[in-house]
């Protein structure tokens, strides 16, 4: 059987997933979720692609990137638990009956149903730099149009981070996300929602070979590097109030 290179193009114009990805960001906005309509699709879509193209990945595996990140979150529409197992479902039909090769739709659909950190686990570079990719989502234009609330700690860390970037390091291989966070909120708060998600991006960059490295207004959060215990003094305006020691 003869099978089309299905693009992100194909993908954009097909009603299926219009409806879907219509029908997702209703659904969640009704919920009182942050925005998961065309601004996140495109955002995760355009992010999983550079990942990928940056890591040296070929154009065939970029554009699947591409249409990976478009519709990973259509599994919305039918219930927000377990909507990465359910998009894969819906993805992988669609994408197959558009004339897609099985075995590339397998491989976007494995990917979406991943991109949850209660249940994902990235076993493929697709499935880790889409993960990378959505769970470094998070800036002010997320929090929905005349919605905001600040007793929210969604929307209050939302629309504290003024300035998001995902970086990769190919020289130190590391992959950096780097936020600006405003007095709205606090780094404090932004773990309290995002500390699963950056376990999941740290696994991921790990699967690709990478270090995680989560900065937010300047500070590296997740740090990494082994400090010598030899060389770690108390200051004079400190005072240890425990002890726990190894005989």
């Amino acid at each position: 059987m003869e099978y089309k290179l299905i693009t992100l193009k194909d993908v954009k114009a097909n009603e299926e997933f219009k409806a879907l990805i219509e029908r997702q960001s209703s659904y969640l906005e009704e919920l009182g979720y942050t925005e998961h309509g065309l601004r996140h699709s495109g955002y995760v879509s355009v992010a999983t692609a550079n990942i990928l193209k940056e890591l040296g990945y070929d154009s065939r595996m970029i554009e699947l990137g591409r249409i990976t990140g478009w519709i990973h979150d259509v599994g919305n529409t039918l219930n927000r638990k377990y909507h990465g197992l359910t998009g894969g479902v819906l993805a992988y039909n669609v994408l197959v009956r558009m004339g897609m090769d099985p075995k590339e739709a397998i491989m976007i659909s494995n990917a979406i149903g991943n991109h949850e950190e209660n249940v994902g686990v990235a076993s493929t570079p697709l499935a880790a730099a889409l993960q990378l990719a959505d769970k470094s989502d998070a800036h002010r234009s997320r929090v929905n149009k005349g919605g905001y609330d600040e007793h929210d700690i969604h929307d209050r860390v939302n629309m504290s981070i003024r300035k998001n970037y995902l970086v990769v390091d190919k020289e130190k291989q590391i992959i950096r996300l780097v936020l600006i966070m405003k007095a709205t909120s606090a780094p404090m708060e932004y773990l309290q929602i995002y500390l699963p998600r950056m376990v999941m991006c740290e696994k991921a960059a790990t699967f690709l070979g990478y270090t995680f490295e989560l900065v937010i207004n300047g500070v590296l959060i997740n740090h990494h590097r082994r400090a010598s215990a030899v060389n770690i003094k108390l200051r004079s305006s400190e005072t240890e109030v425990t002890s726990d020691t190894e005989d």
